[in-house]
């Protein structure tokens, strides 16, 4: 049985984009303070994780734009940066497990630079029309937690009053997004919509029935159809 997930990518796309008309709209008011451009890849090296829906996007994306070689060596390059994002978050544990203060730890986190898998010899984005929407508001003014954040090179004024992105509500959505695709799928990992992964972790994984609990779920009501036929034949 192959799973449809075409219903919970148009909620995302919504989400996409929102974020690209908002991007947009701030460049639009404050064309001094929104620097990017193309070949521009400070944002690719930002470490970030993704939601269930958006990592279930852009793997469908991935798997469908790239076969044969240039698959094989794009999955060397994720599983390379997957190795560096587990590096970084396990020191970020041992640090945690020391006694750091989250947010210091957060900090840490913040100032690593991974270079994104995506990012090719060209500075470009080999996924760029389905890239993440963290990528799609890099440069414009959002705040996390209460903190403000931008773009170091950006050219907006610290201090200064700025339309911002609240991330938390984006994640927000996200999340139920992700929780409405796990409930109407009956997954058995009723709590899989709470699971954030890094981009490389997100494009190596195989979102297949097994991945979902669903395998399971059809042995358990194959036997139950054929308690119920043979209860029925006596």
């Amino acid at each position: 049985m192959e799973i449809d997930f075409s219903p919970f990518f148009r909620k995302y796309e919504e989400l996409v984009a929102m974020s690209d008309a908002v991007f947009e709209r701030v460049k639009k008011e404050h064309p001094e303070g929104v620097t990017c451009k193309q070949e521009c890849s400070d944002c690719c090296y930002a470490l970030f994780d993704l939601s269930l829906i958006e990592g279930l996007y852009i793997n469908y994306h991935f798997n469908k734009k790239f076969k044969g070689k240039d698959r094989d060596r794009l999955i060397d390059k994720l599983n390379e940066a997957d190795r560096e994002a587990h590096r970084i978050k396990k020191k970020a544990y041992r640090d945690f497990e020391a006694g750091k203060k989250e947010a210091d730890i957060l900090m840490d986190i913040a100032e690593k630079r991974v270079r994104c898998p995506l990012l090719n010899e060209q500075n470009l984005c080999d996924m760029y029309e389905y890239r993440p929407i963290t990528c799609r508001l890099y440069g414009i003014p959002t705040s996390i937690g209460g903190s403000g954040h931008t773009c170091g090179k950006s050219g907006f004024v610290e201090g200064r009053q700025y339309p911002t992105v609240n991330l938390d509500i984006l994640q927000n959505n996200l999340y139920k997004i992700s929780a409405e695709l796990v409930k109407e799928i009956k997954s058995s990992y009723v709590k899989m919509a709470d699971m954030l992964v890094p981009l490389s972790m997100a494009l190596i994984t195989n979102y297949d029935e097994e991945f979902f609990g669903l395998k399971n779920i059809k042995k358990d009501s194959s036997k139950e159809k054929q308690k119920v036929q043979k209860e029925q034949k006596k």
